[in-house]
């Protein structure tokens, strides 16, 4: 490759002829968004103790891409726009506690490895002793029924493919708040049966 710009150019265009939905931020290639559908399959994990573990299923979330001038020998900014509840993500930012993005990049990686390939994995094997958020991670320890149950009142409030159609920026903060009957039963999922 000649450089890491031909390469920003590259790794962008083979994204955009994939299944991505990509919209540029401002004129330059280094800003974009991505419209990303989580995966759908339940996967078995033999070596959890419950079992399985349930994936975020149908969900798609507006990831915001942030390419630093010297990719791809440093690695992209990713984050999630819409809410999600998930321990490695954090739920204000949506920035994303993720090894092989934050520590271990290489330029063998391009775009598409984040996309078909790191956040599937991301939301299909949660890892909550690295947690960004320590409630989602805290609650998927305690009681994996309830940060499941959590985690699909999530999806269908906010990873619905309307909510992906335009930046968080224009997105009201009305739709987000919880109504009374929905915030007491949250506060009750959470805390869960009383001790006998």
């Amino acid at each position: 490759m000649s450089s890491p710009s031909k390469r920003r150019e590259m790794d962008l265009m083979k994204l955009m002829m994939s299944d991505y939905k990509v919209e540029m931020i401002n004129d330059g290639m280094q800003e974009f968004y991505v419209d990303f559908h989580g995966p759908n399959e339940i996967i078995f994990l033999p070596f959890v103790i419950c079992g399985c573990v349930r994936s975020v299923s149908g969900g798609v979330w507006r990831i915001r891409v942030e390419l630093p001038d010297a990719y791809p020998y440093k690695s992209p900014s990713i984050g999630f726009v819409n809410k999600i509840y998930h321990p490695n993500v954090d739920e204000m930012s949506g920035s994303v506690c993720l090894d092989v993005i934050n520590q271990t990049w290489s330029p063998m990686f391009d775009l598409l490895n984040v996309f078909e390939v790191f956040l599937p994995q991301l939301l299909l094997y949660p890892n909550p002793s690295d947690p960004l958020n320590g409630e989602a991670a805290a609650l998927m320890m305690r009681d994996r029924n309830c940060y499941e149950q959590k985690v699909k009142e999530y999806c269908q409030r906010y990873a619905k493919a309307e909510d992906v159609g335009g930046p968080a920026e224009e997105k009201s903060s009305d739709d987000e708040e919880l109504t009374e009957d929905e915030s007491d039963l949250s506060d009750e999922a959470v805390a869960g049966n009383p001790d006998p």
